[in-house]
Formats: structure tokens, C-alpha cells, sequence
């Protein structure tokens, strides 16, 4: 570059008539040989707002500028587009109301208002039987369910046959809740992950084990945790299945209990309770929770170990449907004496520990699909 071309761009910069267009503060200085223009100590930002990155690149004095290749277009292209990156949002996301627990009553409102018809389609509210079982059944079983609480009884076993959809506010909302309040967390977690196994399911979506009890197990561990009565149980239930010998996938054994209520309600072993009390879902819910907690007794007091989940859940499912109003009085009482401190599932026994390992490839006989039955 000659001494003109020089000359003629510090026209450009500076005014015809020498006068300094920078802001004060700013000053240019040349090199030794008058050859090229240095500015020290001036931002670029400043540079930019007085057009000297501008003149640079335009012509003077019949001076053309070098040809910009592409990839610095390119790069500039992706530098202006910094500020409008957004987060990415998907299911992996956090629910559309992230840290907001919902009650047991707001996720139950919320299948009463939303279109299950497809879903009812599929129920089948009692056992057919036949022959001598019909007979027997009539003379010696439960009592029929009134006809006012039959719609309700529609519901819960329609609701058993919704699945999990991640994409659903309540949905994730629902599963945000569970694990915030089984693990003390304060945040937010992704609705797919290994930390799902921590909770007791047998992989990294929990939606794969829900086969056989459907939405409905997930609202009965919503209800266990949202209601203070239950939530020490629910708790002391949780240590249980981390004790580093007993342990158990809580999450999982929670399904088959949901199957089971789901099983006895439409055998009406139910029916004299909910007739009894004029309502369907809090008997369940109540049946439900009666029975985890007597398999919690069970496999404590009894030293079970993961080996004898199938007896145990045969065992189980045979009392419950016999006895259901037995069940239903002793979780009475345990509530009243853990409500005045004078009760507690597990003693002084340590149940948790990082020893326990995460609970895969486990099937329990007996309790997978829900299918009619008859007899």
C-alpha cells in the first residue's frame, strides 16, 4: 500500500479538514515510516460505531477491498445469530409448570374433565361367571354395587387403562411429584432416565411398567405421597425397599397392589365397602394403601428378600380379596398411632443405604396384563 492510499483513508476517518471524528479519550497514532495507520487502545466497539470498520472494507481512491471468502460470511452469519438461539424444548423437557406439585384431587379432576371414551370402550367393570361359580356367587357373594356408584367405579377402572403420555403437562406433573416427594428433591428431573430406577421402576421410562394397572398406578402413588396420613407410610415403605438385604423396586411392587385393587373391585369384593361409605375412589385408594402396607409388614417382620416377591404378591392378593374390610381397619389404626407418634413401620432398622442396587430384568408371575376374566 502507497503513502496515497494512506493519506486517503485517514481522509476518510478523520475529515478532509483533519478534524478528529472519534470521541475524546481516543487517539490514533502512526507508525515510524508513516506507512500504516495503528490505533491502540481503542475498542472495537468503538471502532464500529464511527464507521472505521466500515471504511476499511469499501473503496477509496480506487482501492478495492480484498473478496470476503465464504467461510467468513459464514462465520459471521453464525456469530449474528448468537442472540436468538432459544433452549430447546421436548419431551426430555420439564413440565410446562416446573417446580409445582399437583394434589391427588387436580390429577383426578383433570381425567373426570378430558375425553376417555375410547378408553371406556375397552373396561370391563365385573367378572363374568358361569355355571355353579354364577350360582355360588349369587347366594353366598359380596352384594352388588349400587347403581349411583357404578359410573364412578367406570372411571377408575377406565382411568387403569390410560397409559403415560410424557407429553401431557399433567402427566409429567404427576411423575414430578412422586419422585420430589419419595427422594426430598427440590427439582425438577427428566421424565426418561436412570434415576427412575432408583425410584423402583425397571428402567428409564416408567411408562414400560405400568402394563396391567395403567395411569391408575401412578395416581395411587400420588395419593400415598400427597396425602399427610399416608406419606410417612410411603416414606418408611421407600427405606424398606433400599435396605441393603430386603431391598425391593417399590415403584414396581406399587403397580402389582394397584392391580390387585383394580382385580378386587372388579371381582366386588369392594362393594359392600364402597356401598357402605356411598363412594368408589377413596375405598380404592384406601384398599390400595392397605394392602402395601400389610406387604410392607409382611416382608419385614418376615425377613422376605426379592426371591419371594411372587409369593408374597400371591399370598397377598388371595387375603386382600377375602378380607378387604380387615385391611382397610388395620391401616385405620396404624394411621391413628403414627398420627400421635406411637407407631412406625420400621423401628430403629436402618433400611437405606447406596449399596442397593437398581432393579432390572425382575417380572412378578401373575400380575401383567389386566384381561377379563371368567369363571
Amino acid at each position: 500500500m502507497n503513502e496515497k492510499s494512506c493519506l486517503s483513508k485517514h481522509a476518510l476517518l478523520f475529515g478532509k479538514d483533519g478534524g478528529e471524528r472519534m470521541s475524546a479519550g481516543y487517539s490514533p497514532s502512526y507508525d515510524n515510516d508513516k506507512s500504516v495507520l495503528a490505533f491502540r487502545g481503542i475498542p472495537i466497539s468503538e471502532l464500529k460505531n464511527h464507521g472505521i470498520l466500515q471504511a476499511l472494507t469499501t473503496e477509496a481512491n480506487e482501492w478495492e477491498p480484498r473478496v470476503v471468502s465464504t467461510e467468513v460470511v459464514r462465520a459471521q452469519e453464525e456469530w449474528e445469530a448468537v442472540d436468538t438461539i432459544q433452549p430447546e424444548t421436548g419431551s426430555q423437557a420439564n413440565s410446562e409448570q416446573p417446580g409445582q406439585l399437583i394434589s391427588f384431587s387436580e390429577a383426578l379432576q383433570y381425567f373426570q374433565t378430558v375425553d376417555l371414551s375410547s378408553f371406556k370402550k375397552r373396561i370391563q367393570p365385573t367378572i363374568r361367571r358361569t355355571g355353579l361359580a354364577a350360582l355360588r356367587h349369587y347366594l353366598f357373594g359380596p352384594p352388588k354395587l349400587h347403581q349411583g356408584l357404578r359410573e364412578e367405579r367406570d372411571l377408575v377402572l377406565t382411568i387403569a387403562q390410560c397409559g403415560l403420555d410424557s407429553q401431557d403437562p399433567v402427566h409429567g406433573r404427576v411423575l414430578q411429584t412422586i419422585y420430589k416427594k419419595l427422594t426430598g428433591s427440590k427439582f425438577d428431573c427428566a421424565l426418561h432416565g436412570d434415576h427412575w430406577e432408583d425410584l423402583g421402576f425397571q428402567g428409564a421410562n416408567p411408562a414400560t411398567d405400568l402394563r396391567g394397572a395403567g395411569f391408575l398406578a401412578l395416581l395411587h402413588l400420588l395419593y400415598l405421597v400427597m396425602d399427610s396420613k399416608t406419606l410417612l407410610m410411603a416414606q418408611e415403605i421407600f427405606r424398606l425397599s433400599r435396605h441393603h438385604i430386603q431391598q425391593f423396586p417399590f415403584c414396581l411392587m406399587s403397580v402389582n397392589i394397584t392391580h390387585i385393587a383394580i382385580q378386587a373391585l372388579r371381582e366386588e369384593c369392594l362393594s359392600r365397602e364402597c356401598n357402605r361409605q356411598q363412594k368408589v375412589i377413596p375405598v380404592v385408594n384406601s384398599f390400595y394403601a392397605a394392602t402395601f402396607l400389610h406387604l410392607a409388614h409382611v416382608w419385614r417382620t418376615q425377613r422376605k428378600t426379592i426371591s419371594d416377591s411372587s409369593f408374597v404378591l400371591k399370598d397377598l392378593e388371595v387375603l386382600a380379596k377375602k378380607s378387604p374390610r380387615r385391611l382397610l381397619k388395620t391401616l385405620e389404626l396404624y394411621l391413628a398411632r403414627v398420627s400421635k407418634g406411637q407407631a412406625s413401620l420400621l423401628g430403629a432398622q436402618k433400611c437405606c443405604g447406596p449399596e442397593a442396587p437398581p432393579f432390572k430384568d425382575l417380572t412378578f408371575t401373575g400380575k401383567s396384563d389386566l384381561q377379563p376374566h371368567s369363571s
